[in-house]
């Protein structure tokens, strides 16, 4: 058994699928403060993957998640296992970081002029405000679609053998490789009660008084 994945990298796969689960839901049932609070969270939780992605594990690393386009079709028609995400997953793996910024910065700058609005729409005009607003509700519907994409190949890799999800778990691959150089993941989740606690003091404290 190799491990492929560290403890953060692990922790954050599946501190995500929680949080986008709860951030679509309380959107849908208006549960607004919910929904601010876990945004932050999550915004925090990006910005450390972005950093961890820079100084945290190899396969953590930015760097490995950018190939040739001959490497990901190559992928595509592969049934042998790569230490991390191989080339093709690489792919989806930007596609999620894009597309969760754009509902997350969208949002800081979303207002339902009523109630609640993120902590940007006092910096910027009405028009991009209006313009975040409409970008915001359809961007989840691209998420959405992203997301169903990726449990179908998840479940098309588990019917060629292999299985996607349990290094997830473990951390660990029966993949033999060299094993990749691994990082504390510790170091990762200190990062990101750092920013979360910022993020908060400086945006969350009227939504979390609200919550609690």
């Amino acid at each position: 058994m190799t491990k492929v994945w560290d403890g953060f990298i692990r922790g954050f796969h599946w501190l995500l699928v929680v949080g986008i689960a709860v951030l679509y839901f309380s959107g849908e049932e208006g549960w607004l403060d919910l929904h601010f609070v876990v945004g932050y969270l999550l915004l925090a939780l990006m910005i450390t993957r972005i950093i961890w992605g820079i100084i945290g594990s190899d396969t953590a690393k930015l760097s490995s998640l950018f190939h040739r386009p001959k490497y990901i079709l190559a992928a595509l028609k592969s049934k042998s296992q790569h230490v991390g995400h191989n080339p093709a997953g690489s792919i989806m793996v930007l596609i999620f970081f894009l597309l969760i910024f754009i509902q997350l910065i969208s949002g800081l700058m979303t207002t339902d002029d009523i109630l609640m609005e993120g902590p940007l729409v006092a910096y910027i005009s009405y028009e991009l405000a209006e313009f975040a607003g409409d970008i915001h509700h359809l961007n989840i519907d691209i998420l959405l679609i992203a997301i169903a994409i990726h449990i179908i190949a998840i479940v098309m890799y588990r019917i060629k053998g292999i299985n996607l999800v349990k290094p997830l778990v473990t951390g660990k691959s029966n993949i033999e490789s060299t094993a990749p150089k691994m990082r504390k993941g510790w170091v990762a989740y200190v990062i990101f009660l750092l920013i979360a606690a910022v993020v908060l003091y400086v945006w969350g404290q009227e939504p979390l008084n609200a919550l609690f």
